[in-house]
């Protein structure tokens, strides 16, 4: 235990960020170490219990999480957390082999700041933790092609005005499609492949939860990322949109930067998620 602390002491004299990695698997934790030992005093922790046996002396700036532990999860580790308000500040990165699209929602849904997947690239992991530790000075990914093509968004709001914001917004680094009528999603859809979709809740004929089972009924849709852009923002509101297959949730008033990462997110996640898919297709075809 002294070793740990004259460890956390000598990280602040130094001014490098702690950030705890929490895995069961010894390999995972010696691999992460050294990925970002050059970048950040990584403290690692092969038990939840662990974790918390470093937090009772040490203030890290962000936790990584593994998912699949024995005893407790990682999504019961990130839920007592939350619910802790000594930690519930503490950024956590889920780091996890769990790469089916609805372990990435309960992940970021329970709080998570971002949902990295095993194997991972360290330029990537890095680039993570830094857009959630130095926001202000993060450069924003850039998704364009080498032929600069942009992914295409698709938004859907009544509001005449909100869809030139959101389209403003993000406009910079996507091809933005926008519609003021529920009603056009489903032919829309059914011509073109949007990388994700920012829908409004209330909107007259077909509201946003009304959308997200048809959306999904799809075949070239069932992983397409959805995000819910709504004024009603309770526990229990989230908790039905994440449960009929949306991916996040954004409160109006939006602010632009929230959108921009938000959307970033899910693109960087879906492509990653794609990518494993098709690389098992290879393998078993």
């Amino acid at each position: 235990m002294e070793d740990l602390e004259s460890k956390v002491l000598e990280a602040s004299i130094k001014n490098r960020r702690k950030i705890i990695y929490v895995d069961d698997v010894s390999y995972s934790l010696i691999t992460v170490k050294n990925r970002l030992i050059d970048h950040y005093e990584i403290f690692p922790a092969e038990s939840v219990v662990k974790m918390y046996e470093l937090l009772s002396f040490l203030k890290p700036d962000l936790i990584l999480l593994d998912v699949n532990m024995p005893d407790i999860d990682g999504y019961e580790a990130i839920k007592s957390l939350k619910a802790d308000e000594k930690y519930s500040s503490i950024p956590v990165i889920f780091l996890t082999g769990k790469s089916d699209r609805e372990s990435v929602v309960k992940g970021l849904s329970l709080g998570a700041a971002d949902y990295v997947i095993k194997p991972f690239s360290a330029t990537k992991l890095v680039e993570s933790i830094e857009s959630i530790l130095n926001p202000d000075e993060y450069r924003e990914e850039s998704f364009e092609d080498a032929d600069g093509n942009k992914p295409h968004v698709l938004v859907v709001d009544d509001v005449s005005s909100m869809l030139r914001a959101m389209q403003y917004a993000l406009q910079d680094r996507y091809k933005v499609f926008i519609l003021s009528k529920s009603e056009d999603v489903m032919d829309f859809l059914r011509t073109k492949k949007p990388e994700l979709i920012v829908l409004d809740y209330l909107m007259p004929v077909l509201n946003g939860f009304d959308l997200i089972p048809m959306i999904r009924t799809l075949p070239e849709h069932k992983e397409t990322p959805i995000i819910i852009i709504t004024t009603e923002g309770t526990h229990d509101h989230v908790s039905e949109a994440m449960s009929i297959g949306a991916s996040d949730f954004i409160v109006k008033p939006f602010k632009p930067k929230e959108l921009n990462d938000k959307v970033g997110r899910h693109i960087r996640i879906s492509r990653e998620l794609s990518k494993i898919r098709e690389d098992n297709k290879k393998l078993i075809g």
